[in-house]
């Protein structure tokens, strides 16, 4: 009599299936770490995440498809709609590239474990995308958040690597704490821990720039910012990219950018929108200070990673300026902005993993000198993503760029153009400097090669990467079924 009388939500298990699927095969894996013979753990490991990948792909973009309204399930918990399907697609799209630039990773008794966390860190990133309250946006922050921390530690041998996962830790659980205490706040502010429960409480109370909520919002917009990786919370991103394993940078980059600037974008719309003209302002800022730091500082690095870190801080600026616009426009402009630049990030950092398995140190602006020459396919794919990367026509960078000013413009603030053209320019220095060093090595690189050959093909790495260029290329020369999906996505989203 009891138990009939407990209610419980109805799940809807369709909604969920990228994640489960995700989750499914991290728990193979680790049962592989287990019960199978070293020898065969890692192409048995590699090939049920990448399976795990093309399922969760397929089962997002069914969701895409049937899921034209967007619809609360299990009690609100989470939302089914186009917008999370999109950003799953493309997260499931970093992390199946992830695992060909993984294939060749040398990690001892631990490849196992790491397409366990890899698959995990995925399924918590799908499950955030969805989130509709602010339970279920900490649950999901950690759950992904841990394994990352994991994965860039996961090279035992590497002092790097180990110092890379310690700093995320600390610098990820205060990020996370922000995010725990604004929600608190916000709580306590509204008595609701829902998005759209949050917008509604707000202005049945009269909450509008109530302090409490107000400071609740900035702690949030904090910890977010540091998963974004964006000024002034960005001091973690140099020394964790350069540190972590280079396929665990590049899936970070990616997939992890993406993650946050998506969650962003939907909490603040659906959960705050009678403080718009805070946050948007906020944002603005936040924008214009990544640009700032990103490009300054990549101007003078010379280890090829730690400017690829700094150009991921300087583009979560540019990511930004259509969030802050606050409009339709820059709803679609993000989406399709994250598109090409999670290939981008991909395909460069598999370049970069390539290199530092044919020399064993890393990669520099002066010892990949002549990649162009000696591996033309490699050298041509780190070309075409730092045009990209430039915003250069003929790649999707261009596109995302123009489309995320269109949205400043749409706003009036030209202002914030102005900023993002200037840094553009700037960011053509370091990015053609890259480009130089590809081709024109100089007489004093110029040395004997050593014996044994070329470095071994990576089929695995190449495909990914070719993949990735593919999708970079594409989506300039595609402009119009993308911006539909893009457009399709973000009308689940009110403005």
């Amino acid at each position: 009599m009891l138990a009939s009388a407990i209610h419980t939500p109805h799940v809807d298990w369709f909604a969920m299936s990228p994640a489960l699927t995700l989750l499914g095969a991290s728990a193979v894996c680790l049962m592989a770490a287990v019960l199978l013979p070293v020898a065969t753990r890692r192409w048995f490991t590699a090939w049920v995440t990448a399976g795990a990948f093309v399922g969760a792909f397929v089962a997002a973009a069914l969701l895409y498809d049937r899921s034209p309204h967007p619809q609360e399930v299990i009690a609100g918990a989470i939302v089914r709609d186009r917008f999370g399907a999109l950003a799953a697609l493309i997260i499931c799209g970093a992390g199946l590239a992830s695992v060909g630039v993984s294939w060749r990773m040398r990690l001892r008794a631990h490849t196992a474990e790491y397409y366990a966390l890899l698959a995990a860190a995925a399924g918590g990133m799908v499950f955030l995308v969805t989130a509709t309250n602010l339970i279920t946006v900490f649950l999901a922050l950690e759950w992904f958040s841990i394994c990352l921390y994991i994965l860039c530690a996961i090279d035992v041998d590497l002092e790097g690597s180990l110092e890379a996962g310690l700093k995320y830790l600390v610098v990820g659980g205060f990020g996370s704490a922000f995010l725990l205490f604004g929600s608190a706040l916000v709580y306590g502010s509204t008595g609701k821990v829902g998005f759209a429960d949050i917008a509604r409480a707000t202005a049945a109370q009269g909450l509008k720039h109530d302090s409490l909520l107000v400071a609740g919002l900035a702690m949030i917009l904090a910890g977010l910012g540091f998963k974004a990786s964006a000024a002034p919370f960005h001091m973690w991103t140099p020394d964790v990219y350069e540190g972590a394993p280079t396929p665990v940078t590049g899936f970070m980059a990616a997939a992890t950018k993406t993650t946050a600037l998506v969650l962003t974008l939907r909490l603040l719309t659906t959960a705050f929108p009678q403080e718009k003209q805070l946050w948007t302002i906020a944002l603005a800022v936040f924008a214009v200070a990544s640009l700032a730091i990103g490009n300054l500082a990549a101007l003078v690095q010379r280890n090829v990673k730690r400017m690829l870190a700094y150009s991921s801080i300087s583009h979560a600026g540019f990511m930004l300026i259509p969030i802050a616009a606050g409009n339709a426009l820059g709803g679609r402009a993000l989406l399709y902005y994250l598109i090409p630049y999670s290939a981008m990030s991909v395909a460069a950092f598999a370049v970069v993993a390539a290199r530092e398995r044919e020399l064993g140190q890393a990669v520099t602006f002066e010892n990949i000198a002549g990649l162009g020459w000696e591996r033309p396919f490699l050298g041509a794919a780190l070309w075409a993503c730092m045009l990209g990367f430039a915003g250069l026509p003929l790649t999707g960078g261009f596109v995302g760029k123009f489309y995320a000013f269109s949205a400043a413009y749409d706003r009036g603030w030209v202002w914030l153009v102005i900023v993002g053209a200037v840094a553009t320019a700037v960011s053509l220095y370091y990015y053609f400097g890259l480009v130089r060093a590809l081709y024109m090595r100089a007489p004093s690189a110029v040395s004997l090669a050593p014996s044994g050959g070329q470095p071994p093909r990576e089929l695995a790495l190449q495909t990914a990467v070719l993949g990735c260029l593919a999708v970079v290329v594409a989506s300039f020369f595609a402009v119009e079924p993308l911006i539909k999906l893009a457009r399709m996505a973000a009308s689940s989203l009110v403005f």
